[in-house]
């Protein structure tokens, strides 16, 4: 399959696992707890990882499949699917209208396609590397501020956050320090979403995993924004932290950030 064809997939797959979480949203959820504060795993989860990889294996029979429920299928073939099928459990699970379904087709561990479905809102956000990023089919751009005091921000905090990974807890402190706007949606991968479609400027945050980012920050790259880990590290999706931004801010809050390289 070629990267039209795999992002065709990984649409339909997010669509439908967006249909279970749209008929689930506001019922009663029953949840189990994975390790940190607050870290759960719903019925929808399971459902939805169910559904996504059952589609796409059999659309991509060679592939092998990362997923966070269920973690790493095979390593042997060169096609594997990177899938979150509930970024934003949390709020689900309370009844908070942010999250959605994360999927990217990775070649050789580089990410060439990705779809972040948010279904309640209908929002498809779709890249495909080399080719740009679009909203509903509509193109996107990142935005176009260039001064970090004039930007509003998005990050988020990892579950082990009381043990300040990363130096998170002191990054927030400086940041809400020189009193920029931040937001903190719950879901890394609508994080990135929001900044290939130019509604924040920055994001940075600690601690996640390639299911968390691997579609969004391909979504910034060829909406025309910058992607990096702390300290300005090239990134690569198997490490765990990450600043996203419109390009033109990036090494200013990079070096605000000030976080020594980990």
């Amino acid at each position: 399959m070629n990267k039209n064809e795999l992002l065709h997939a990984a649409e339909v797959a997010a669509r439908r696992a967006g249909d279970i979480l749209r008929s689930g949203f506001g019922s009663v959820i029953t949840h189990t707890s994975k390790e940190g504060i607050h870290n759960l795993v719903t019925e929808y989860d399971l459902r939805c990882e169910d559904t996504i990889i059952s589609f796409l294996r059999e659309a991509t029979p060679n592939a092998s499949f990362l997923a966070e429920e269920s973690g790493l299928s095979s390593s042997d073939n060169e096609l594997t699917w990177i899938i979150d099928p509930l970024d934003g459990t949390v709020n689900f699970a309370h009844g908070i209208p942010i999250f959605c379904v994360s999927i990217a087709a990775a070649i050789g561990g580089v990410p060439i396609c990705g779809v972040v479905h948010q279904p309640l809102l209908n929002e498809t956000f779709t890249a495909i590397s080399g080719e740009g990023a679009t909203l509903n089919g509509i193109s996107l751009h990142v935005s176009k501020t260039s001064q970090l005091k004039e930007s509003i921000l998005v990050t988020g905090f990892p579950y082990n956050v009381n043990e300040n990974p990363l130096n998170c807890i002191d990054q927030f402190n400086k940041m809400i320090s020189m009193g920029l706007p931040i937001r903190r949606l719950g879901s890394a991968a609508l994080d990135l979403a929001y900044i290939a479609a130019g509604r924040f400027d920055g994001y940075w945050e600690a601690s996640l995993h390639a299911w968390d980012m691997a579609a969004g920050a391909l979504l910034v790259q060829e909406a025309g924004g910058m992607v990096s880990h702390y300290g300005g590290r090239e990134y690569h999706i198997g490490y765990d932290s990450i600043v996203a931004t419109n390009g033109l801010i990036h090494n200013e809050l990079v070096d605000t950030l000030l976080i020594v390289d980990a």
